[in-house]
């Protein structure tokens, strides 16, 4: 039982879930590319008294799963509801990256404020991260937009601050709220600033030069006593990078207790439900950018003020980050306006009474870019055992992000490849470069993904059915790559009223093998 650090969502309900129950309040606080390094999910080394005691007061999910492994599109999908490749948001959001929502797009904000007719107070404080401002406008914010993404993403202090402000203005006005606070914590940093550490784990610390956070204090972690899990190197390279992720970790749940504290000091934390998660899987190999089980499970927990709600108690259902929308509206008592497009369900109920479990319970997964440079579009199926991907650029090798590839684990890696020398980690990396067109996985079995059955004659009606379920929620989404690779969508002119995959010819065409990579070539930065 293990927990992704990401978001928190504090929503506070007043009575039953009827309609009839007056809206109170919603807290989002979200982690930045966390994992489960938690002790609630069993991790025994990475202190997070503040999340595990979180906990302990709410609903653990076992079974939570973002629909896409990158940071804006997570976000997008946590404040619209959308899949990526239907929201707009296919990839970053900031500088050369550039994207944004579809000018259409609603998000939790603005529908709050329209719903509500400017009754709710919506909020962000930290790591926003997604676009176009139309499309996101909160009534407060306290963003990378206004400071350095640092002093707002990792200065609990500063974080605490502003939400003190943030809810004294709730409470001042007698309004309900939604506040989102977005960590940076534990993201990368050793491609931008080195000298703090490859986790910013040195930022704020108190040691020489690095500054001090006057809530903070530091818990070293000796990475010689570390456990590596089982899908990633084992070696004491990765050993120093957990110990420095778990020291930015444990800064993190020092900043979740602060601002429960906070709320407890509002006289509000008796209206609010809290939910925890993350966007997206830690930046290691296999995990963020991946639809691999370590990119997209999350750590989730809901923890209602209400007495009748689950409280101490984990939960097998399955659940997906596009169920948060839903559920923020369910909690605030507010409808989707009318011809709003969302694809998940509302969580609360879960909260009342463990749902049934079938082995066709699936969630999907939608993942087009990271970077810009990086087209690697792929989407997925998950059921409670079977897992299929389907790799779009298949013919394409599979493309590392900056901040991941001058991480000490993935230099590890590469040279290790390079100079042909062993590495004690269970895939190599020609196998995590080459990836076949769809990749299918028994994860009851084989829980590291490491047999594709694809191709396996016994799983031809598994291989079928998923394909079958997965194109379906593509139709039902209207992703513009429900044709791709093979085929090309027509959808205008006369075929507006029965689009259709009209085929490219790839069978008949005889392709060369792809190229072993056998020779790197030395690559000069000028």
């Amino acid at each position: 039982m293990r927990l992704f650090l990401t978001v928190l969502v504090i929503l506070a309900i007043g009575g039953s879930y009827s309609r009839a129950a007056e809206p109170k309040n919603v807290l989002l606080l979200l982690a930045d590319d966390a994992g489960f390094e938690m002790g609630a999910y069993l991790n025994k080394f990475c202190q997070t008294p503040n999340l595990d005691a979180l906990a302990r007061r709410g609903l653990l999910f076992n079974n939570a799963f973002t629909s896409v492994s990158s940071c804006s599109p997570s976000r997008a999908q946590l404040l619209t509801g959308q899949a990526s490749h239907a929201s707009g948001m296919y990839g970053l959001h900031q500088g050369v990256h550039n994207f944004n929502v579809l000018p259409e797009v609603g998000s939790l904000p603005n529908v709050l404020r329209e719903q509500s007719n400017g009754r709710i107070l919506s909020g962000i404080i930290g790591k926003k991260h997604v676009g176009a401002a139309a499309n996101f406008r909160f009534d407060f914010e306290q963003t990378e937009e206004q400071h350095s993404i640092n002093q707002i993403g990792r200065n609990i202090t500063r974080i605490k601050g502003y939400a003190r402000e943030f809810l004294k203005q709730a409470k001042d006005q007698q309004r309900p709220f939604f506040l989102m606070v977005g960590f940076h914590d534990p993201h990368r940093c050793g491609h931008i600033t080195p000298q703090f550490g490859e986790f910013c784990e040195r930022w704020g610390s108190g040691e020489q030069g690095m500054g001090s956070i006057p809530d903070w204090k530091p818990i070293y972690y000796d990475w010689r006593n570390l456990e590596v899990p089982a899908w990633l190197p084992d070696t004491d390279v990765v050993r120093q990078e957990l110990a420095a992720q778990y020291m930015t970790i444990s800064r993190l749940d020092q900043g979740v207790g602060l601002l429960l504290r906070e709320l407890e000091a509002s006289g509000l934390a008796d209206q609010t439900l809290v939910i925890y998660t993350s966007d997206n899987g830690p930046p290691f190999p296999g995990g963020r950018t991946n639809l691999y089980e370590h990119g997209i499970r999350s750590p989730l927990i809901l923890s209602s003020p209400q007495k009748e709600d689950r409280h101490h108690e984990t939960t097998a259902a399955m659940a997906s980050l596009l169920d948060i929308y839903p559920s923020v509206l369910e909690a605030l008592q507010l409808p989707a306006p009318n011809g709003t497009k969302f694809s998940g369900k509302s969580l609360l109920t879960v909260l009342r009474e463990e749902p049934p479990a079938k082995e066709s319970d699936a969630i999907f997964g939608s993942q087009s870019y990271h970077e810009v440079t990086m087209a690697y579009p792929m989407r997925m199926v998950r059921n409670r055992r079977y897992k299929l991907i389907h790799n779009l650029n298949y013919w394409a090798d599979f493309p590392i992000d900056q901040d991941f590839y001058t991480s000490p684990t993935f230099q590890q890696i590469l040279n290790a490849t390079i100079h042909r020398q062993p590495l004690p980690w269970y895939r190599t990396l020609q196998q995590y470069y080459q990836r076949p067109e769809w990749e299918l996985y028994d994860i009851k079995m084989d829980a590291l993904e490491r047999n594709n059955l694809a191709d396996k004659p016994k799983y031809s009606g598994t291989l079928k059915q998923l394909r079958q379920q997965l194109y379906q929620w593509q139709v039902d989404t209207k992703d513009p790559w429900r044709c791709a690779p093979h085929a090309v969508l027509q959808e205008q002119g006369v075929f507006k009223e029965a689009p259709v995959c009209l085929t490219l010819g790839h069978e008949a065409l005889q392709r060369p093998r792809r190229r072993v990579l056998t020779q790197y070539e030395e690559y000069v930065v000028v």
